[in-house]
Formats: structure tokens, sequence, C-alpha cells
């Protein structure tokens, strides 16, 4: 694909709504959009107009045809200007170069971020409902939490740290 029929292809609004970058990312692409389309703007524009002078038209309006044949010469005779543009073409290349090797990062870092809350997705769709589990069940996958609480048993407190505080003293007796 070249890199015209790729700039008409992209999606800017998800471009910078769903990948997750930084807002400053964000704004440099909105900028960089805003001078882009104003670019594509004035080269449309500079194509539309007549390039060819008609002289022929200026012969029989204007008096003095030496002037005419002057300039008509010196159209004639112009040639433009030719700038070596090679060091600011590989300039571009390279930057984009690393835009690109920047593009491939974010999109692999993405592609395994969506991979990692696919899989959470699917956990918390099949697991059970909370008020279905039972204390053997989340002894079974925090192990940790019955070894607290046979540390605790062991060292006779019966007391959970901070547990009155957020619940509130009740006694039976």
């Amino acid at each position: 694909m070249s890199v015209k029929a790729a700039a008409t292809h992209i999606d800017w609004t998800k471009l910078s709504t769903s990948l997750g970058l930084k807002t400053e990312t964000v704004a440099a692409l909105g900028a960089f959009r805003k001078r882009n389309e104003e670019a594509r703007r004035v080269l449309s524009d500079l194509k539309e107009q007549k390039t060819a002078v008609d002289f022929a038209h200026y012969r029989k309006v204007l008096k003095n045809q030496a002037i005419v044949d002057e300039v008509e010469k010196a159209h004639k005779a112009f040639k433009p200007t030719t700038y070596d543009v090679s060091a600011q073409i590989k300039s571009i290349e390279a930057v984009e170069a690393k835009a690109l090797e920047r593009a491939k990062f974010t999109a692999t870092k993405v592609e395994s971020e969506l991979a990692d809350l696919q899989a959470t997705l699917k956990n918390i769709e099949t697991s059970r409902p909370v008020d279905e589990l039972t204390v053997d069940d989340v002894l079974k996958s925090r192990p940790e939490i019955a070894e607290k609480v046979d540390a605790q048993l062991t060292k006779s407190k019966w007391d959970t740290k901070g547990y009155n505080d957020k619940f509130g003293y009740v006694t039976l007796f």
C-alpha cells in the first residue's frame, strides 16, 4: 500500500481514542492531521490553477507588442532551479522508520494487553458468583489466607486487626 493510500485510510478518531495513547501523542497526531489536510488543500488549489500563459491574448489586449515578446522570450528561457533534497529525504525516512518502529512496539503492546483483558474477561464470565463461593473455595484459591489465619490462631490472636474499626464492636455476652 502506498503512503498516499495509507494516509487516506487512517481512521483518526479510532487512532486517537482506542489505542490508549498519551495526551501529548494525541495532540501531536491532531496537529499533524491539520497540517496534512492544509497541505493537501493548498496542493489541490495549486493543481487547479492554470499554468500556461496565453501570450496571444496579451498581444491582442496590449498595444506594446515588444513587451509581450520580451516576456514570452523570458518565459521560454526560464529554467526552474533544482535542489538536492536527498539529505531532507534521508532525515524524513529516518523519522518515518523510527515512527514505524514505535508504532509496531505500541501495536504489540496493545495486542498483548488486549489478550490479557480478553483472558480476564473470559475468567470473569466463567467464574461462579460470589454468593455461591464457600470458605473452602476461597482458601483453595488463596492459600496464604489460610496460613495467616493459622499463624494468628497459634499466637492466640482471635481478633482481626482493624475489624472493630470497620464493622463495629459486637459482643454476644
